[in-house]
């Protein structure tokens, strides 16, 4: 029995209900966020009525065209003359890397042309490109 005047004893537990509740806040806050977390620069992708459906994003290389005309490997800005050779060292890792292009709607397709000339005489064959489905055309309408 304490005493007057004596110190209380300390209890070392811990309380973990907070910590619970901080760690499932941060869960639910990746999963939200997560998903919009895309390699590469933001752009406005053409509209299609019926975009055909696309492989898996681990097993492809993603190649950007932003609005200026900039190209970008994932997340690494590339120049146009080193594209090929950036590729092919970004692919080195894949078995049978697919090569996908995004570019802005507002860029002529003349530039996407080039880029997948580039792309296969870099050796990779068949180049998919990225578009956006329309609201209006989604049912054929």
């Amino acid at each position: 029995m304490q005493q007057p005047g004596e110190p209380g004893k300390v209890q070392s537990v811990i309380n973990v209900t907070p910590l619970v509740d901080v760690v499932l806040v941060l869960l639910i806050i990746f999963m939200v966020v997560a998903p919009q977390m895309r390699p590469g620069p933001e752009v406005d992708l053409p509209d299609t009525a019926k975009p055909k459906e696309q492989d898996p994003q681990e097993t492809r290389i993603l190649v950007t065209i932003d609005e200026k005309g900039g190209l970008w490997i994932e997340d690494a800005p590339v120049t146009a003359e080193h594209l090929g050779e950036d590729l092919r060292a970004a692919a080195a890792t894949e078995e049978d890397p697919k090569i996908v292009i995004q570019a802005h709607a507002a860029r002529p397709f003349g530039e996407v042309r080039q880029a997948m000339l580039t792309i296969e005489e870099a050796g990779f064959e068949g180049v998919g490109l990225l578009a956006e489905r329309t609201h209006k055309g989604a049912r054929g309408g």
